[in-house]
C-alpha cells in the first residue's frame, strides 16, 4: 500500500472502550457508513455494531466472508462442565463491508490463531466438535465441546462420553513433561 492510499484513522467517536493492553488492527464502517456503524479488529477481539462489548476471538465459532458481507457466528454458552464448556451457535450476524480493509483478513487470521485443537466425535446419541482455542490473558487453552444438531447435551451417556472424551483430548494435548 503507497504513502497516498492509507487510510484514515478511525475517529475518536467510532473508538470502542478499548483495555489498556488492546490495540486496534483494522476497522470498516458497516453499511453505507451514514449511521456510523463500525467494526474494529482489535489484538482481543472483534468489537461489533450494536455490541457492547467485544466478542473475543475464542468466542467466534465461525466467521464467513463474501467478498461484501462479512458473517460472524457468536458462540453461546449452552452449560459449564468440569474442565470444559459446552457452546452452540448463536444467531449469525452479517455486515456489509463496502471499503473492508483488512477487517476480513484479521478476522480470519485470529480466529484460525485461537484455535490449538479441534476434533469431532460420533458418539453414543449424537456427535459433537471439542476444540481448545487460545483466549487473551488466560493461561492455558479454553476447552469447548459443540454438539451437532439433534444431540441432547443433558443425555447421561451424552455427557459421560463427552467428559472422557475431553479428558483424552486434554491428556494428548498436554505438553510433555521433560
Amino acid at each position: 500500500m503507497g504513502l497516498f492510499n492509507r487510510r484514515p484513522k478511525l475517529r475518536p467517536a467510532d473508538r470502542p472502550p478499548l483495555d489498556r493492553d488492546e490495540r486496534v488492527l483494522a476497522w470498516a464502517a458497516a453499511g453505507d457508513g451514514a449511521d456510523g456503524d463500525v467494526l474494529v479488529a482489535t489484538n482481543l477481539g472483534l468489537w461489533l455494531p450494536g455490541r457492547a462489548e467485544r466478542l473475543r476471538w475464542h468466542e467466534v465459532i465461525k466467521a464467513g466472508w463474501s467478498g461484501r458481507e462479512l458473517t460472524v457466528t457468536p458462540a453461546e454458552l449452552v452449560a459449564e462442565r468440569d474442565g470444559y464448556l459446552v457452546v452452540a451457535d448463536a444467531a449469525p450476524q452479517t455486515y456489509l463491508l463496502l471499503d473492508p480493509g483488512d477487517v476480513p483478513h484479521q478476522v480470519r487470521a485470529r480466529v484460525t490463531r485461537s484455535v490449538a485443537y479441534t476434533q469431532h466425535h460420533r458418539m453414543a446419541g449424537g456427535a459433537g466438535r471439542i476444540a481448545a482455542r487460545r483466549a487473551p490473558g488466560v493461561d492455558g487453552l479454553t476447552w469447548t465441546v459443540r454438539y451437532d444438531p439433534g444431540t441432547l447435551p443433558d443425555d447421561v451417556e451424552v455427557t459421560a462420553e463427552t467428559d472422557r472424551l475431553v479428558v483424552a483430548a486434554r491428556a494428548a494435548t498436554a505438553p510433555a513433561d521433560v
